[in-house]
């Protein structure tokens, strides 16, 4: 059964020297769950694109960090959210080749495959919250079906 720890971290993101301090989080934090070099380099590069977005896109805002468990499993959950213009057509930002404001169009669709888990959450003039799952070694398999009673004999 997954469970969430508290709030690990509510880091701001308002200057190019918070998204520097947004990376050295997440890289530490993963390193302390027991991520691998490699599941440390994909969360820090989506924590990156997705706190350059907040910056850039949603005009500043706030990214929030959980650890979780799941059995043996450990993870680390990540919500970044502003309050800026929100995503008109989300569909099509999360298409690659889809770039605004002069961005190579990667984004949001780039880091979703970095992740095991990814939602958007965001309303045209509401804002936006990105939220992103990873687990060390992977995640954890699904619980298993409970099983079906069976039925007694000589009924």
């Amino acid at each position: 059964m997954q469970t969430a720890g508290r709030v690990h971290a509510c880091l701001p993101i308002r200057s190019d020297l918070d998204l520097v301090r947004v990376r050295q989080h997440v890289r530490r934090t993963a390193a302390r769950l027991g991520f691998g070099l490699v599941e440390q380099t994909k969360l820090v590069t989506a924590a990156s694109e997705l706190a350059r977005n907040t910056l850039v896109h949603g005009g500043g805002g706030t990214m929030e960090s959980a650890c979780l468990t799941d059995g043996p499993a450990r993870g680390l959950r990540l919500a970044f959210a502003d309050e800026g213009p929100g995503i008109a057509d989300l569909d099509q930002a999360l298409r690659d080749g889809h770039a605004s404001r002069g961005g190579l169009g990667m984004g949001l669709g780039g880091t979703r495959r970095l992740v095991h888990e990814f939602s958007v959450d965001s309303s045209p003039g509401e804002g936006t919250t990105v939220t992103v799952t990873c687990w060390a070694g992977g995640p954890p398999p699904p619980p298993r079906p409970p099983r079906a009673p069976r039925p007694r004999e000589g009924m």
